[in-house]
């Protein structure tokens, strides 16, 4: 057995073929295990391995334990001799900031994952080749945090499936700052595709999204008024107030219920008058005919807002009628019809005019809400709580905002905490069940920019029915480590158990409403041109690093025009199968990663499988101008 491994190894060495895997990532070990490789183990869970007595000190990969004086990957032997068996860290899979603690759900199925992985690294032989190339460099690593690897170590590893410094793409306030910099690098507006976002705590930010607000309050009441055209709320259900979500805290944000307890006053045409001259001015802000005024913009001084918004409230969270007159209603159409030329994302707006809070850098919904969100006016009885995920909050009022805001300002130096983001209040649902969409791309090199779009991917089903007079995250957040909480909750008959379709599954359903064409046609263009953006104008703000590769997840919503808009981009991509869609696809994008990093170099008409190439950049960019005459002047050199 000693011999067959040191042949196997020696044979390994010579291919340089040592790699090293750190997170529960049984299907990468196992392909290249059958592709002749021989993986040099690293320690488990950052415990340090003892030594075998009178051994040799092998080289760490990890980076030396915080408080430990030993080095962590040292390799480990039984006193019978044989190699100590060991498996990659279970750490869950999480983006390169700073983690959160996990739910329960979160640790077991990081336990099932390291239980599968056990059992796969079980063999005698496997760990006694591991400990024989410990001393090893290894020519590839796939790790779910570099940070935890050895820097001076990882210089000298060939191949690595990470990038350094992703904060520019991969959290909610490095892409929201990167995307308002799009139209430096290209003519794309990304308000076509990226909802509205703005920093808390910036102050250019905070204030141009109280005049967003605003603007959109005042768009909200044109749309509510031809609603209510007929001097009556529009009938909407009213939320039991038994309706509370086990293990969520209740919020004291607000929420947009429009009730039907009894008719209110009625307020007259001045509101609505009010709000036809703020869309008006602002018209004319997009049509730049504002350019040579000195003064503030007139958004923000043609109407008192302070008297505005309550009454706003009112009509769009409280009932309350509008009256209109004929020809109201008719500016009203008009002028909503001008706007939506000008504004890209007035169709998915609403009228609720509901914004919603994230940590700016935190994934799967993870955090603690902060700031003392009280309120100086009473709530109706029977309002059901905000949407209020740990670290996610819907609120549908500015001063809420604000008040977070202010408990979050910190030195300039500091990054912000928050972000606040328009919600899609017009989503495409299936069955009445809100979706998102995970689409998986492949970045190979940033200079030049090389991309790659997998076909493949999948849709991820909420607990139960949208709608927006229940603000809660089984209807809202599409996140599967949210949305396991409600296993015992059905949205729908037609919607599966584990609430994962394949994007086969949704070309059926579009193909029997008739819309077949609309996953080629909208969806798939749309999002290929949101990622290729979005890594336009962050690829300067990425460590870039030849022999390195990384696979992200992108998060697509649907509109109900069938427009997808980017929510945000994930590294490190969960490869953790929560069902049987997700088993075979996550299998698949492994499988095919590896052809294009490993196979391909040596055999490059090789199958990539569902990968296709997005985008590759020039090699190199000519600066010459057509014409340019160069001369070389200077005199040859004898040889002696």
């Amino acid at each position: 057995r000693l011999k067959k491994a040191r042949l196997y190894v020696e044979k390994a060495i010579k291919e340089k073929k040592i790699f090293a895997v750190q997170g529960p990532y049984p299907v990468i070990r196992r392909l290249l295990r059958a592709r002749g490789w021989v993986e040099r183990k690293l320690p488990r869970n950052g415990r340090q391995r003892k030594q075998q007595p009178g051994g040799q000190k092998k080289r760490p990969l990890e980076k030396r334990a915080s408080g430990g004086g030993a080095e962590q990957g040292e390799a480990a032997l039984n006193p019978c001799g044989g190699a100590q068996p060991s498996s990659g860290t279970t750490e869950p899979l999480h983006h390169p900031w700073p983690r959160d603690k996990e739910s329960k759900g979160e640790r077991e199925g990081d336990k099932e994952e390291d239980k599968e992985q056990c059992s796969d690294d079980s063999e005698d032989i496997h760990d006694l080749m591991s400990f024989l190339v410990q001393d090893q460099v290894p020519n590839f690593l796939w790790t779910i945090r570099l940070s935890n690897i050895d820097q001076e170590l990882l210089s000298r590893i060939e191949l690595v499936n990470r990038y350094p410094r992703l904060y520019a793409l991969c959290t909610k306030e490095g892409l929201c700052q990167s995307l308002q910099n799009l139209p430096w690098f290209e003519q794309v507006d990304f308000n076509t595709f990226f909802p509205r976002c703005y920093r808390l705590g910036i102050m250019d930010e905070e204030e141009a999204f109280i005049e967003d607000f605003r603007l959109t309050a005042a768009r909200s009441l044109l749309k509510l008024a031809l609603q209510k055209a007929r001097d009556r709320p529009v009938a909407t259900e009213q939320p039991p107030k038994s309706d509370k979500v086990p293990g969520w805290r209740r919020s004291h944000v607000s929420h947009p219920v429009l009730s039907t307890a009894g008719p209110r006053s009625p307020l007259y045409s001045p509101l609505v008058e009010e709000a036809l001259e703020v869309c008006e001015q602002h018209l004319g802000v997009l049509g730049h005919r504002d350019i040579d005024r000195e003064t503030p913009s007139p958004c923000r001084t043609c109407i008192d807002w302070d008297r505005f918004l309550p009454e706003y409230y009112r009509v769009a969270h409280e009932g309350t009628r509008l009256v209109l007159s004929r020809e109201q209603r008719e500016q009203c159409q008009d002028l909503l019809q001008r706007l939506e030329e000008k504004l890209p994302q007035l169709g998915i707006e609403g009228s609720l005019n509901i914004w919603i809070l994230k940590p700016s850098a935190k994934s799967r919904g993870r955090g603690e809400a902060g700031g003392n969100m009280g309120h100086t006016r009473p709530h109706g009885e029977g309002i059901p709580p905000s949407l209020c995920s740990p670290g996610i909050v819907c609120t549908t009022r500015l001063e809420e905002v604000l008040e977070l805001a202010q408990s979050c300002t910190g030195p300039p130096s500091r990054v912000c905490e928050w972000v606040v983001q328009k919600y899609v209040e017009r989503p495409l649902t299936i069955f009445n069940t809100k979706f998102d969409i995970r689409q998986w791309f492949l970045v190979t090199d940033w200079k030049p920019l090389t991309v790659w779009f997998y076909r493949d991917c999948y849709l991820r089903f909420c607990s139960r029915p949208f709608s927006l007079c229940h603000l809660e995250p089984a209807r809202h957040l599409c996140n599967v480590s949210i949305q396991k909480r409600y296993k015992t909750s059905q949205p729908d008959p037609r919607v599966p158990p584990d609430k994962i379709w394949s994007n086969k599954q949704f070309q059926a359903h579009l193909a029997q409403l008739g819309q077949a064409d609309a996953w080629q046609r909208v969806m798939v263009p749309g999002m290929k041109a949101a990622i290729l953006n979005t890594l336009r104008c962050t690829r300067d703000q990425v460590g870039s690093r030849k022999g390195s590769f990384e696979l992200f997840g992108a998060d697509f919503l649907i509109g109900e025009d069938f427009q997808p808009w980017l929510l945000e981009i994930n590294s490190c991509p969960t490869m953790s199968p929560s069902s049987a869609v997700t088993r075979r696809l996550c299998a698949n994008v492994q499988r095919d990663t590896l052809r294009l990093v490993l196979d391909r170099k040596d055999n490059p008409t090789c199958s990539i499988g569902a990968f296709e190439l997005l985008y590759r950049e020039a090699a190199v960019a000519s600066c010459l101008t057509v014409g340019l005459k160069l001369m070389v002047t200077g005199c040859s050199l004898k040889k002696l």
